[in-house]
């Protein structure tokens, strides 16, 4: 694989984790924090996002086999999930507020799962698993993951400077056109599926 896929997979990884959208639920728990404890809690998703990916990602191959699912058929259900996730997303007038439940460690639950590793998120991770042949495919697809964790983590760890930048209304455009990019990925993972899985027929 080329440096220009690896960066290719690490955007679509970023992306598919709509950091955005978690930007928005990670300001509206942490307003008022200190920044170390914010950095703490950014470390703390980061590393959860990380290891749930991962994991989800290497099991892929192992699901479809026990569970007597195709991966095109997987992959036609997938999109359609993603499909609504970012139809939502663009259909959205604002992003979340304070509606965020805050008590507790808030790091895996809803920050990992499942506002930055949705439904749609994961059976996305799913199908990349399982199409992935080789030691060298799946070494680079954890090597992006671990990447795109990276970039959430920042993300998050520098969530007031970006908001000051950005302001409110820019998140919210950001998190719309993260969406319509979800939706454009949708479109294509079901298509391909639905051209593998009628091809024998043909």
């Amino acid at each position: 694989m080329s440096v220009n896929q690896l960066i290719g997979t690490v955007v679509r990884l970023t992306l598919l984790m709509t950091p955005f959208f978690v930007l928005a639920v990670f300001i509206s728990c942490c307003e008022g924090w200190p920044q170390k404890a914010r950095s703490t809690l950014a470390r703390r998703t980061g590393v959860a996002v990380m290891v749930i990916c991962m994991v989800i990602y290497l099991i892929g191959e192992t699901l479809f086999r026990y569970l007597g699912i195709s991966l095109d058929a997987f992959r036609i259900g997938a999109g359609l999930v993603l499909l609504l996730n970012g139809v939502s997303m663009v259909r959205e007038t604002s992003v979340p507020g304070r509606q965020v439940e805050t008590d507790g460690d808030i790091s895996v639950v809803p920050l990992a799962l499942p506002t930055t590793v949705g439904p749609g998120t994961i059976g996305a991770l799913l199908v990349m698993g399982a199409a992935a042949h080789g030691a060298t495919e799946k070494i680079v697809g954890l090597l992006s993951i671990a990447i795109a964790s990276t970039v959430i983590f920042l993300v998050l760890n520098y969530s007031e400077y970006i908001a000051r930048i950005i302001k409110h209304k820019g998140i919210t455009i950001l998190s719309k056109l993260t969406g319509m990019y979800l939706v454009a990925l949708a479109a294509q993972i079901i298509f391909e599926g639905v051209r593998n899985f009628l091809r024998p027929v043909a």
